[in-house]
């Protein structure tokens, strides 16, 4: 057995590469985020509006929830170097990533309720104070989506790109998930507020009182399934689920060399997702081979550039 060990720099360049304007990014979005929210929850007090009021702390969980985002960041950088994370840091994002996930469903979750108690028990609106503050906060939410999505394009130009991205790009390997999440956080705040603005005209122009809560409803099952997508996007990564990936017949394609007299085979592998665009894989090979040796296997597995570490185990037949 021989395994492929990556020197000191490889490994602090490969898995904690970080993502520092993200991290700057995020960190903006959380205060702008949680000025709006105290802004909405004294004006609902103020306006007597319960619609602002319980907009603004539904606005607290996505704050809490970018806060989180931010936290993992620095998580992942102060603890960049800490040998006790054998592929590094980065899964603490996912991780982060994953926990924003579950916040949104909490999030829908509670649109619904309170949806349906609109339903049941009517609230007298103020339309107008309610549609300007609603307008403002979509307007944030704009400014918040901009930031981010430049947060996501600047760390892109200067990411690695192998040659086999062609091939990868159906499952986007560069995408931050914890940015992601921020991101998803910050959308969903705002397609909340062109339905509640929507909701909000229909009731001051006709006087459709219902139109509040059916569209709270519908806000919700957007908000939820932008929640499920990003749950299974992390969860992959969490649990090591990478043996549908392309990069895994990409390993078969290069060691297995059938109907040749040196038939190569694998008789195990394993890849999981180690980095952003980094992948590490344990494999146990067949051969009828009496020369071939881990070193030729690690130079045929160097083409793809995204697998940075290898354990390579030979049987001879």
């Amino acid at each position: 057995m021989h395994t492929h060990d990556l020197s000191r720099w490889q490994h602090q360049h490969i898995f904690n590469e970080g993502n520092p304007v993200a991290e700057k990014g995020t960190r903006a979005v959380m205060w702008i985020t949680a000025v709006m929210m105290v802004v909405e929850i004294f004006a609902g007090w103020w306006f007597n509006s319960m619609a602002l009021l319980a907009d603004g702390w539904h606005m607290s969980s996505h704050a809490f929830a970018i806060g989180l985002s931010a936290f993992t960041y620095a998580a992942a950088r102060r603890y960049a170097n800490d040998p006790r994370f054998a592929f590094g840091t980065w899964k603490i994002e996912i991780l982060g990533g994953f926990a924003s996930a579950i916040f949104l469903l909490g999030v829908a979750a509670m649109m619904v309720f309170g949806s349906v108690e609109r339903i049941f028990s009517p609230q007298p609106i103020h339309y107008q104070e309610a549609i300007f503050v609603a307008i403002i906060g979509l307007l944030v939410n704009i400014v918040c989506a901009m930031i981010l999505g430049n947060a996501h394009h600047g760390h892109g130009h200067h990411h690695h790109h192998s040659h086999d991205d062609e091939h990868n790009l159906h499952d986007h390997p560069h995408h931050d998930l914890n940015l992601k999440s921020a991101y998803t956080h910050v959308i969903a705040d705002a397609a909340t507020s062109v339905l509640a603005i929507i909701a909000l005209v229909g009731g001051l122009l006709y006087g459709w009182s219902w139109l509040d809560p059916v569209m709270g409803i519908v806000g919700a099952v957007l908000v939820a399934t932008w929640a499920k997508h990003l749950l299974i996007e992390t969860g992959k990564v969490l649990l090591d689920r990478e043996m549908d990936h392309p990069v895994v017949d990409e390993i078969r394609e290069v060691i297995e060399t059938k109907g040749d007299p040196d038939e190569t085979k694998i008789a195990d592998l394993h890849v999981w997702r180690v980095g952003k665009d980094a992948y590490s894989c344990a494999v146990s090979i067949v051969t009828h081979s009496e020369s071939l040796t881990p070193d030729e296997v690690r130079q045929k597995l160097s083409v793809h550039e995204e697998i940075v570490h290898t354990t390579i185990e030979i049987q001879r037949c």
